[in-house]
């Protein structure tokens, strides 16, 4: 008996580790996935660097507890499989999500989950699925920031210009007038 308490104890312990470690993990509900579609989706989970694993709902339920992350626990009910992502926070909910509208499968559902220990809801999941890339939102940050300098340094450009047209048409005049 004891040795299987401490074997259940240090599976705990490594799904807090999964936990402490993911930037994002979201909860699904596998039944009735078929063997292929669900090879295929740990392939493309993998691809994208998600770690995508079945849980037991009681030892998940404990280490939460440990965790002080109470808001999940309402969602362990039936099959649960999480796919963590500790890189890129959205990748485990976009491949989800665009898996699901590819194969057009009813049997994967989203019930849940976490971005930086804080709860989302299946539309919160559907939301961060939606975020263009980070290399896309980068870009834009970076053009939003650089927006106001080049503004900046045309204003500038455009009165040195104005100043050297102003220059040149006097000078045109002189020498017309002489």
């Amino acid at each position: 008996m004891l040795k299987n308490r401490d074997l259940k104890q240090q599976v705990v312990e490594e799904i807090k580790g999964r936990f402490e470690r993911a930037s994002s993990v979201i909860l699904v509900d596998y039944r009735g996935i078929n063997v292929a579609d669900d090879t295929e989706l740990r392939k493309q989970f993998r691809g994208a660097g998600v770690e995508y694993v079945v849980l037991k709902n009681t030892l998940v339920k404990r280490a939460l507890g440990e965790l002080n992350i109470d808001e999940m626990e309402s969602l362990l009910e039936g099959p649960s499989a999480f796919a963590f992502g500790y890189e890129d926070p959205v990748a485990p909910a976009k491949v989800l999500t665009d898996f699901i509208v590819k194969t057009k499968t009813d049997h994967l559902k989203v019930k849940g989950g976490l971005v930086d220990k804080r709860p989302l809801d299946v539309a919160g999941v559907k939301a961060l699925a939606d975020l263009p890339p980070k290399e896309v939102l980068i870009a834009k940050m970076m053009g939003s920031l650089n927006a106001p300098i080049t503004n900046f340094v045309g204003v500038l450009s455009a009165t040195l210009r104005s100043l050297v047209y102003v220059i040149d048409a006097v000078r045109k005049q002189k020498e017309g007038a002489e």
